[in-house]
């Protein structure tokens, strides 16, 4: 099974992303802006696991507290100039990043490594795979450079603020219209 463990997005705000998407999408038809079912804050992604069992064990042993967090603004990793996703962006205490750790940590007990640099945000659009460095069969497409051009000359926009309370096991499972993912466990936040 291919597992993350992630936080949800609230109902308003998702509803704010797509309209932005929305609004986006007749100027950029080259673009591959992703599903509003996908829209999740990732804290840990694990990859292909056999013991399903012991992550969910080790899941329920992380202790955290309800926080709020902002999505507003958007960006472009690696960089504006070579973009390969594109994002909202997170705005949260350090809670977030904690709760991240947390979950690293331990899920590091399971050999799943720490991350080294948690970057919180949700992903809008990939450009070819989305991973940081192009493939070799990938080219960079013109209309991933003209979105990078509309959001330089546009204002940054503000999705809306939520509280964080619970967290969750997902699988992945992919396929040639894009990757579906599946509620397997929550995990509650204290408040």
């Amino acid at each position: 099974m291919r597992l993350f463990v992630a936080l949800d997005i609230d109902e308003a705000i998702q509803q704010r992303l797509a309209d932005y998407v929305r609004a986006l999408q007749p100027k950029l038809p080259g673009v591959r802006f992703v599903g509003r079912n996908t829209y999740h804050i990732t804290l840990k992604f694990l990859g292909e696991v056999q013991n399903e069992r012991a992550v969910r064990e080790q899941l329920r042993k992380v202790r955290a507290a309800a926080f709020d967090l902002t999505v507003s603004k958007v960006g472009f990793f690696p960089s504006a100039r070579a973009p390969r996703v594109f994002w909202a962006g997170i705005q949260a205490p350090s809670a977030l990043a904690e709760l991240a750790h947390g979950i690293g940590m331990t899920l590091e007990t399971l050999g799943f490594p720490q991350e080294r640099e948690f970057s919180p945000h949700l992903t809008l659009a990939r450009n070819g795979s989305g991973r940081p460095r192009s493939q070799s069969q990938e080219r960079s497409p013109a209309a991933f450079a003209q979105l990078a051009r509309i959001v330089a000359s546009s204002p940054e926009p503000e999705f809306g603020t939520m509280t964080a309370q619970e967290f969750f096991l997902y699988e992945s499972k992919l396929s040639s219209s894009g990757p579906s993912y599946y509620k397997l466990e929550g995990y509650k936040l204290a408040n």
